[in-house]
């Protein structure tokens, strides 16, 4: 077993490790994710320092890193061929810094969830079934296993929801398992067309393969997914292009885009706080992933078709979430709907198919990853201490809680894009990215990175007003004097949780050559597989 594999079912070892403990032992249950999660973080960062950042993976498996591939099912199907299904794992410079990121996440989930006193063994091995899944996910290169990955993920976060979460949880839940189910429906489909429409050219069998999907030369000529522009098509739609937009759909509903991004307010008010930190951490970064990696490595045709209708999707996401974040007056949605319009950075930088632009697209997926976590951890404190997050029933806790108060501005001014932390490097990438695509000419007006920006001025404006309303002024409280006693500040737990995200922020802001050195060499070689088609 490889280092890859150990990073994916490390935490599924923990799972079992919990389920055998007696219920007499459930003491230790957070001990035991805490201790395989913080091994897995460890062996993810290990990963990044002995990755080399002069391969960029796409096409060719050889330019993959950390390669895994194992005979999964082999079928003779007679007539229609034979079945071909690997065990393939690998990463790339696109890929690994999301596996970082989530190896870092799922340790602030942990550690956020150590009051949790509600059935913890089921609640922390579905927490590491999680973890298992979300790294198969980053890891997979055969569409097949990528698909079990992607399923295994959906239960796991439905229960954690609909067990441990607020008042209208089951609602929430099932919201978000409605969302995310018909999205993998459809995906499936179109991964069952694409199979049959593509060959593995060393064994002539039918194959998931991802690599030889992106591969023109292995698809059958006639097939539903013909690599021949409209060589086929479906009442005069062709066919490529309808394999797109379904699997781009079933992407665009984690990021998620306007007007698919309903599911996500709700999902965030109702579930506990390190379910939060997940899915705005991890989950929301499978979307934007999944359209790099699927619909536009596999689909570089269609891509470059259909750019502009993306970008201008993304430009939509991101003022829509910035006006709707601004009216909100209850702080974790105010949160979700932030992460809507940073997010909607993420599709207008992949739809710049600039260097500039998918680079910062990637970086702000990984700053967003760990400041989001940031941004509803704090909420969680203080939700956990007086059961509220009405922002209007606050004021003044500056003068009750300093150092809460002293991480909550930095966290607002780092999502804000403030010059110095991460979240600056990744918008102003893709704003760059988004300006010059109209001089490469891939079909992005100028105009759209103009929308881009004021979006920028708009999460300042909530993210300000939020803090000032809050913090400053003299002190009121809607619990009078009982809120003040239960208003005490941030504890060591809570600052070693927080900490490491915040610094990471000005690390990253300061250097983003640790991220960006890395994954250039992949990007590179997706803009080179889409140009062609501009």
């Amino acid at each position: 077993m490889g280092l890859l594999s150990i990073l994916i079912f490390l935490p599924l070892v923990a799972t079992l490790l919990i389920l055998a403990l007696p219920s007499s032992a459930k003491a230790t249950y957070k001990y035991v994710a805490l201790g395989f999660t913080f091994l897995q973080f460890g062996l993810s960062l290990y990963l990044y320092g002995n990755f080399d950042a002069t391969l960029g993976g796409i096409q060719q498996l050889d330019a993959y890193q950390f390669v895994e591939q194992l005979a999964w099912i082999r079928m003779d199907l007679g007539a229609i061929g034979k079945l071909e299904i690997d065990y393939l794992i690998g990463v790339d410079g696109i890929s690994l810094p999301l596996i970082v990121l989530s190896t870092l996440v799922m340790l602030m989930g942990v550690g956020a969830s150590w009051n949790i006193d509600k059935s913890p063994k089921g609640y922390f091995a579905l927490l590491m079934i999680l973890n298992t899944a979300v790294m198969g996910i980053f890891s997979a290169l055969d569409f097949f296993l990528f698909y079990v990955f992607y399923e295994i993920m959906l239960l796991p976060l439905y229960f954690l929801i609909g067990i441990w979460g607020g008042e209208r949880r089951e609602y929430a839940a099932i919201k978000f398992f409605i969302y995310t189910l018909l999205g993998s429906v459809l995906m499936l489909l179109v991964i069952v067309g694409l199979y049959f429409s593509v060959i593995n050219p060393a064994t002539g069998a039918h194959t998931f393969n991802m690599l030889h999907m992106m591969n023109p030369a292995n698809y059958v000529d006639g097939s539903f997914f013909a690599y021949i522009a409209n060589y086929h098509e479906v009442f005069g739609i062709p066919a490529r292009l309808i394999g797109f937009i379904v699997l781009f759909f079933a992407f665009a509903i984690k990021v998620p885009i306007v007007p698919l991004h309903t599911w996500l307010p709700d999902a965030h008010v109702e579930a506990p706080t390190p379910v939060s930190i997940i899915l705005a951490g991890i989950l929301l970064k499978i979307g934007g992933y999944g359209i790099i990696r699927v619909c536009y490595s596999i689909f570089p045709d269609i891509a470059a078709d259909t750019n502009w209708w993306l970008a201008l999707i993304g430009v939509i996401s991101i003022l829509y979430g910035a006006l709707n974040a601004l009216a909100q007056k209850d702080l974790k949605r105010m949160i979700a709907y932030s992460s809507v319009s940073h997010m909607g950075f993420v599709l207008l930088g992949i739809a710049s198919l600039t260097a500039e632009g998918v680079s910062g697209a990637i970086f702000q997926m990984v700053s967003h990853g760990f400041l989001s976590a940031a941004l509803f951890f704090l909420v969680g404190v203080l939700y956990d201490r007086v059961h509220d997050r009405y922002i209007y029933n606050f004021r003044g806790l500056a003068s009750l809680t300093p150092k809460y108060t002293a991480y909550v501005a930095i966290a607002f001014f780092a999502s804000l894009g403030l010059p110095g932390f991460s979240a600056f490097i990744g918008e102003a990438f893709v704003i760059i990215g988004a300006f010059n695509a109209e001089s490469m000419a891939t079909g992005v007006p100028r105009w759209m990175a103009i929308g881009g920006s004021i979006g920028i001025l708009l999460s300042a404006a909530y993210f300000l007003w939020t803090l000032q309303r809050m913090f400053f002024g003299q002190t009121r409280l809607k619990g009078g004097l009982a809120w003040q006693e239960a208003l005490t500040d941030l504890n060591t737990r809570e600052q070693v949780i927080l900490f490491p995200a915040l610094a990471l922020a000005l690390l990253l802001g300061i250097m983003p050559s640790l991220i960006f050195s890395n994954l250039n060499a992949s990007v590179i070689q997706l803009i080179d597989l889409i140009k062609p088609y501009l």
